[in-house]
C-alpha cells in the first residue's frame, strides 16, 4: 500500500496535479481505495463473467491463425523456390 501511494505521488508530481491550499503549499488529495471517508468498506467490485473463457479463446484463435499464416507462408515460399529444405542430412553414405 505504502509503495503504490509513494509512486502514485512521484506520477502526480511528474504530471503537476499538486493542488494549491489557501496557504499557498502544495498538498496530494489521495482517494482512499478500499473505503469510503467515513470510514465504510466499499462493496466488491464486479466481476467479469467468463473472463478466463475469454482469455482462453483468444488464446486459441491467436495461435490458429499464427499457424495458418505460417503455413501459408511456407507453402507460397516453397511454391516460388525461394526457399526449399534441403535433404543432405539423410545422405550419411
Amino acid at each position: 500500500m505504502t509503495l503504490q501511494r509513494t509512486s502514485l505521488i512521484f506520477r502526480t508530481a511528474a504530471a503537476g496535479k499538486l493542488r494549491r491550499t489557501d496557504g499557498g503549499e502544495q498538498k496530494l488529495h489521495l482517494r482512499p481505495r478500499t473505503t469510503t471517508p467515513s470510514g465504510a468498506i466499499l462493496p466488491e467490485p464486479k466481476r467479469t463473467r467468463f473472463g478466463f473463457l475469454g482469455v482462453i479463446c483468444s488464446v486459441v484463435a491467436g495461435l490458429v491463425i499464427g499457424a495458418t499464416l505460417s503455413k501459408m507462408m511456407a507453402n507460397f515460399l516453397e511454391e516460388k523456390e525461394l526457399f526449399i529444405p534441403s535433404d543432405d542430412d539423410d545422405d550419411d553414405d
